[in-house]
């Protein structure tokens, strides 16, 4: 009873000292820096996307936003990273659209459920190019379906990482369209683009940031685009859907809270977000990377990440991904 009456004053202390913490709310934040963890190396197109939406929120803010690079396993280590965060608003993560896609349907034995993140916002989608080699006798999405079904053995295709959104753009293409096509997997962008290049690999679906520099040098055919419309950059190119109607694909990613965030403080950054993505000199950076911004509501965010697993899951689990 003595020790008990001993550590009473202790007790009465500390507990008065929760009462008085000050419960995290959007009308003060943010009040110290934020982290925005990102699922790749430094330097990778999701890292630049990141640090570009970073700097004017740092300035909007009047608080440094950090970039934490969080790379391997496909997200899972990110993931896992803002899944044991604080829900108060200062750890963010920039997720790809993997994150939500695959990573659910190969690792389904997680401590955690990322479709328990909360959506914060919409940053940028990344369409694909359909690049063949220069000597390839096609110049439409038509001609090249129909050379792939006059080859005995069909067309090889690069199809990126295995379980990636580019994998899967491509044989949702092969569904869709009917090509015969062959999946050459690469771990990245160059050395699959000298392939096409020297015509060793006749196509390929690629996000324009790592192709730009050849599609502008004539070192490949670029038949089509893989967006909803022709792009502003590319307004000549034709889209895939005005062959294959309904046919649309893009990389994309979105910022997200750990679950339990409070949802004043997701709005705030939310329309935080999206002040500094409607910037003009902002919108120009991301285009010329091939990123293309696209305001959204929470929920509007969340509809379309719902939606997006509807298309996608299904294709993950019919080419066998799942293991």
């Amino acid at each position: 009873m003595n020790a008990l009456l001993s550590i009473l004053p202790r007790i009465c202390l500390v507990a008065a000292l929760l009462a008085a913490a000050p419960i995290a709310s959007a009308e003060d934040f943010p009040a110290r820096p934020v982290k925005i963890i990102v699922q790749t190396a430094a330097g990778s197109s999701l890292d630049v996307v990141a640090r570009l939406v970073a700097e004017p929120l740092s300035q909007l803010w009047g608080q440094q936003t950090v970039i934490i690079n969080q790379a391997g396993a496909g997200g899972l280590i990110a993931s896992r990273a803002l899944a044991s965060s604080p829900a108060d608003g200062y750890t963010l993560f920039l997720a790809g659209g993997s994150v939500f896609i695959v990573l659910p349907v190969v690792s389904k034995n997680l401590p955690f459920d990322v479709n328990e993140f909360i959506p914060i916002g919409f940053v940028v989608e990344q369409p694909y190019t359909l690049l063949t080699s220069k000597n390839l006798a096609v110049n439409s999405v038509s001609e090249l379906v129909a050379l792939s079904k006059s080859q005995p053995g069909g067309l090889d295709s690069v199809a990126g990482t295995r379980g990636g959104l580019q994998h899967l753009t491509v044989e949702w293409f092969r569904e869709r369209s009917g090509a015969k096509l062959n999946m050459i997997h690469y771990p990245g962008a160059a050395q699959s683009s000298n392939d096409v290049i020297a015509g060793r690999v006749p196509m390929m679906m690629q996000t324009i940031a790592p192709v730009a520099g050849i599609i502008a040098a004539g070192e490949v055919k670029m038949l089509a685009v893989t967006s909803l419309v022709r792009l502003p950059d590319y307004p000549n190119i034709p889209t895939v859907a005005e062959t294959i109607p309904g046919f649309t694909s893009s990389g994309w990613s979105i910022l997200v809270a750990p679950k339990g965030t409070p949802a004043d403080i997701v709005q705030k950054i939310n329309g935080d977000l999206r002040k500094v993505l409607s910037r003009p000199e902002i919108v120009k950076k991301l285009e010329e990377l091939g990123n293309y911004t696209r305001p959204m509501t929470t929920k509007e965010l969340a509809d379309f990440v719902r939606d997006e697993r509807e298309v996608w899951q299904p294709i993950v689990k019919q080419i066998g991904i799942a293991q």
